[in-house]
């Protein structure tokens, strides 16, 4: 009996040992983003993780920080590059400081509708930059959707550029966007999205240009009562990833990370398109003027040209051509 025991015994310690040796090692990535838990970046970054979960064969999970909890978008790309944070996500405009060549993206008016915007994206144009930025120390892994942006204020309907005149208008510190507010005779404030709603309330700013999205989520429509569905530009998101962590995965591990968050990527921007007539109803209903359709061409007629010129006489007219090309 006690020959049997000692038998049983040596067995369990084997298997035991067998399974410890065979068990998977999973690893948690830090995930950080300014959008509030309500947005859809939220949502696609919850379904980002169990793609990458499945996909890794639960050797990768994410640890998602929203709310702007690990810092603003220039915090947390700074703590991407150092190694402090694994992954981040934030619109376009805030890379621009790191790889200029970005700012082809936030021309006003380049992208003729969606379907336009993710044909560059998602194509060799798109590729190209995210690619321009591992020279960065990030890995670029795929755009998300911020969306086309829509201009709010406390003041007045905006339906003309006239409109806009004279007004303190938050807006993020790409040039781009600072010399367009600038050509409309606007004030343009840079500031944080996590300082916004204050600002608004308090009348530092008395106006802001966000996708809808970000405009309900961020709940800026309780001080904001006049919103203009300009679309005088569309923002993607980028994610990106620390270039030194992502390089020392395995290649099935990579392969799994990039295809994840380029699944994730489409689901969000799918959640938007699906959202938007929904929140158009509830902003009317919350007592937002919401006014659909604008006449782009006089807007168009102000800043367009000139911030066109801005960038072709940094960077010359290659990327601007190939853009204008694929609207066709």
């Amino acid at each position: 009996m006690k020959m049997f025991n000692r038998k049983m015994l040596a067995s369990l310690i084997a298997s035991a040992c067998l399974f410890a040796g065979t068990a998977v090692a999973e690893t948690t990535l830090r995930f950080g983003y300014e959008a509030p838990r309500s947005d859809t970046q939220h949502i696609a970054a919850k379904k980002f993780n169990e793609l990458l979960k499945e996909k890794s064969k639960g050797e990768l999970k994410l640890s998602l920080f929203p709310d702007s909890t690990l810092g603003n978008a220039q915090t947390m790309i700074s703590a991407v590059r150092g190694g402090t944070i694994d992954l981040e996500m934030s619109g376009s405009p805030n890379f621009t400081g790191l790889e200029p060549k970005l700012n082809v993206i936030d021309i006003p008016f380049i992208f003729k509708d969606r379907e336009h915007a993710f044909k560059v994206l998602d194509g060799e144009i798109g590729q190209g930059l995210l690619k321009s930025l591992e020279q960065q120390g990030l890995k670029g892994l795929a755009f998300w959707d911020v969306g086309f942006r829509a201009f709010s204020n406390s003041k007045n309907a905006v339906t003309q550029p006239d409109h806009i005149k004279g007004l303190k208008v938050r807006t993020n510190q790409n040039p781009m966007y600072i010399q367009a507010f600038s050509l409309f005779g606007a004030n343009p404030v840079p500031m944080p999205l996590a300082e916004l709603y204050t600002a608004l309330e308090t009348k530092a700013v008395d106006a802001q240009e966000h996708p809808i999205g970000i405009f309900w989520s961020s709940k800026l429509f309780e001080v904001q009562k006049h919103l203009s569905l300009t679309n005088h530009g569309y923002t993607p998101l980028i994610v990106v990833m620390n270039k030194a962590k992502f390089d020392a995965l395995s290649p099935e591990l990579q392969q799994a990370i990039e295809t994840a968050a380029k699944e994730a990527g489409q689901y969000q921007r799918q959640l938007n398109i699906d959202n938007e007539k929904e929140i158009i109803a509830k902003l009317r209903k919350a007592g937002v003027e919401v006014i659909e359709q604008i006449d782009q061409a006089p807007f168009k007629a102000v800043i367009e040209a000139d911030v066109r010129k801005a960038f072709i006489d940094k960077h010359g007219d290659d990327l601007v051509k190939q853009i204008d090309a694929l609207a066709k």
